[in-house]
């Protein structure tokens, strides 16, 4: 008898039944298999990270020069020597001065959100004349935080990324930047990375390239309240230990307070990158999950569905022509609807939110969201 005959005929017993899967398999707004019991499967190849450790990149502010060594900009700032920079604001790319020993990475989208449904060519030509080593960005972090699915933000990702060589020529590939928000469902989201990885190399073998995607990787404000700081600080610990260990290039965390920033909470938020990469050493792994049956499992699932929804993207006419058609936008409202249902009725449980909640039900569904626009909304906000 197999190793997993036991396993089966021991929780059999424990549980009192025969269907034990009945009891232990759990749904997931992914829609992925996941098994109460794993052995050993085959492995999907995991491309390592483009930099060899992982940038812990924090919000630029006075004092912080000596403790991080990559920032995120939003204005222009003089005298910074021997830094990775990523740029955050379109109007500082006309502006921005660069320096030889630093290093620079564009984290601007030069896509539409709206029915518009555009690439600025301008802006991408500005940002293409700069000596950055990225010079564009392909943002899915707006994605995540309007409620799309794991496996829509990697579709869309593709699906961007395919709208801009047809725009740009084949090359655009080997300069962008892809820029994830990170969720709480810690596993998935470390597969979503992985996933990512394998994905975009595919993709870039369409184009007779092997390419590795550069990947810059935040946490998530989907899952965070205005009433619960401390419970948000322990979300983007986890969100980050994910993005890390999943093989992301770049980190960073957004204020873990929604509302009354201060210098001390940007201090704090970007030191628990610092606590996670110099306690665990996560930050320089090309593949630290590498090897778990569970990980590697989801990591497939996830790669199959959204290479499948992204080819489905491209026979209806690419990502633009669904953004003008409305159709990325009703995709992402209706997975965001049903995630919402999913947290009011307990499904999701979030500390402080839904599970010993300090609130009643303030805002409906309606209120919060609109199958015409992505929007950013958080969870909370249904009951803050």
């Amino acid at each position: 008898m197999s190793g997993f005959d036991n396993w089966e005929k021991l929780v059999q017993k424990q549980l009192k039944t025969d269907d034990i899967y009945a009891i232990l398999q759990k749904e997931n707004l992914e829609n992925i298999t996941v098994k109460p019991y794993y052995q050993n499967n085959s492995e999907t190849k995991i491309l390592p990270k483009v930099e060899e450790s992982t940038y812990l990149v924090a919000a630029y502010q006075d004092g912080l020069e000596e403790q991080a060594f990559a920032f995120l900009l939003n204005e222009n700032v003089e005298g910074l020597e021997e830094k990775a920079l990523f740029v955050n604001n379109p109007d500082l790319a006309e502006h921005i001065l660069t320096e030889e020993t630093n290093r620079y990475f564009s984290l601007i989208d030069v896509f539409s959100d709206d029915k518009t449904a555009e690439i600025s060519e301008h802006l991408a030509g500005e940002l293409l004349s700069k000596a950055f080593e990225r010079q564009i960005g392909i943002d899915v972090s707006l994605h995540q935080n309007a409620g799309a699915s794991i496996i829509q933000q990697l579709a869309f990702a593709l699906a961007k990324s395919k709208d801009l060589v047809e725009k740009l020529g084949a090359e655009i590939l080997e300069k962008l930047v892809f820029r994830f928000a990170i969720g709480s469902n810690y596993f998935f989201e470390i597969a979503k990375i992985r996933a990512f990885k394998y994905l975009f190399n595919q993709l870039s073998k369409e184009f007779e390239k092997d390419l590795i995607p550069y990947i810059f990787a935040e946490t998530s404000f989907r899952n965070k309240s205005k009433n619960d700081s401390d419970n948000n600080l322990i979300r983007s610990t986890l969100e980050l230990a994910s993005a890390m260990i999943g093989g992301a290039d770049a980190v960073f965390s957004n204020d873990y307070k929604i509302e009354n920033h201060t210098e001390l909470s940007k201090e704090i938020s970007f030191k628990q990158q610092i606590v996670l990469a110099y306690e665990s050493i996560i930050n320089v792994f090309e593949d630290a999950s590498s090897g778990s049956y569970f990980v590697e499992d989801i990591t497939q699932q996830l790669a199959e569905k959204s290479w499948k929804l992204f080819l489905e993207i491209e026979e209806k006419g690419g990502y633009l022509e669904l953004l003008k058609s409305g159709e990325i936008q009703k995709m992402i409202f209706e997975q965001a609807v049903k995630e919402q249902s999913w947290v009011e009725e307990g499904k999701i449980k979030i500390i402080g939110i839904n599970l010993y909640p300090k609130l009643e039900k303030k805002k409906t569904v309606d209120e919060l969201y609109n199958s015409n626009e992505i929007k950013a909304v958080r969870l909370a906000e249904m009951f803050e």
